[in-house]
């Protein structure tokens, strides 16, 4: 592990706490409308806290990849090449994968696709819809 994995990671968490203080829970959704890929993963990660793997999994079912995702970049140095490139491959078809599906099924009420709720809608509908 050196000195900036260890930072960035640092930093990513610093970025989200600060935005979660700042009632932001996801940027993207907040700009689109449309949920992100990990939508769910924080509310996840609170079930599982509490003892609720049910819950967690409902959230998002991948809401443990994050951990070996992060012990990965950590340690890519240590790894051979080829399994750190095929292993960020396989996590990000993975996420890919579980977003398209939770996008295509109507009742699931974690994901949304809500594109006239995003900040860039309104502020383009507000500015040019005159």
């Amino acid at each position: 592990m050196d000195k900036k994995s260890i930072a960035a990671v640092l930093a990513i968490a610093a970025l989200y706490a600060a935005m979660m203080a700042l009632g932001i829970t996801c940027p993207i959704k907040l700009l689109t409308g449309v949920s992100c890929a990990g939508c769910g993963m924080s509310r996840a990660w609170l079930c599982l806290l509490r003892g609720d793997v049910a819950g967690a999994f409902a959230y998002h079912p991948l809401f443990w990849l994050p951990v070996p995702a992060a012990a990965g970049f950590l340690c890519r140095n240590k790894l051979p090449r080829a399994v750190y490139r095929w292993g960020g491959a396989a996590v990000c078809v993975l996420f890919l994968g579980v977003y398209a599906v939770r996008l295509l099924t109507p009742r699931d009420a974690v994901v949304v696709f809500e594109p006239a709720r995003g900040l860039l809608f309104r502020l383009f509908a507000g500015g040019f819809g005159r």
